[in-house]
């Protein structure tokens, strides 16, 4: 099981850390991602982490804003989000996939994911 946590109502420019934990999976044979889903749209990509960490990659509209980390040894997956703007505001959702080339299949898009974790809402005021 995956459960994400952190969301909440924020006023443009602020910062939120998003956390998602697993709690019966060793999530280092993973590549994690986090996609968000604004109401009335597809969920999209944000976010992409290999399994050792050492790669990542980031949509274009959350560049320099966001940054996604992990911590193998705690089982948990980190995104902190700086500079919020309103088009933000979004379900953020974790994911895992362990099949081979996941991290190339993750950044194309949120089809296959082997595990996802519940939501959890950003809410960005302007």
């Amino acid at each position: 099981q995956l459960q994400a946590s952190g969301g909440g109502l924020v006023q443009a420019g602020g910062s939120l850390r998003l956390s998602c934990a697993a709690s019966e999976r060793t999530l280092s044979r993973y590549t994690m991602g986090w996609f968000r889903q604004a109401p009335g749209k597809e969920r999209e990509i944000v976010a992409v982490i290999s399994r050792g960490g050492g790669n990542t990659h980031y949509t274009d509209s959350v560049k320099g804003r966001f940054t996604i980390s992990r911590d193998n040894t705690k089982n948990t997956m980190d995104l902190q989000i700086h500079g919020l703007k309103p088009e933000d505001t979004a379900v953020y959702y974790c994911a895992a996939d362990q099949k081979y080339r996941s991290y190339d299949y993750m950044i194309k898009g949120p089809s296959g994911m082997d595990y996802w974790g519940k939501g959890t809402l950003v809410t960005v005021s302007s």
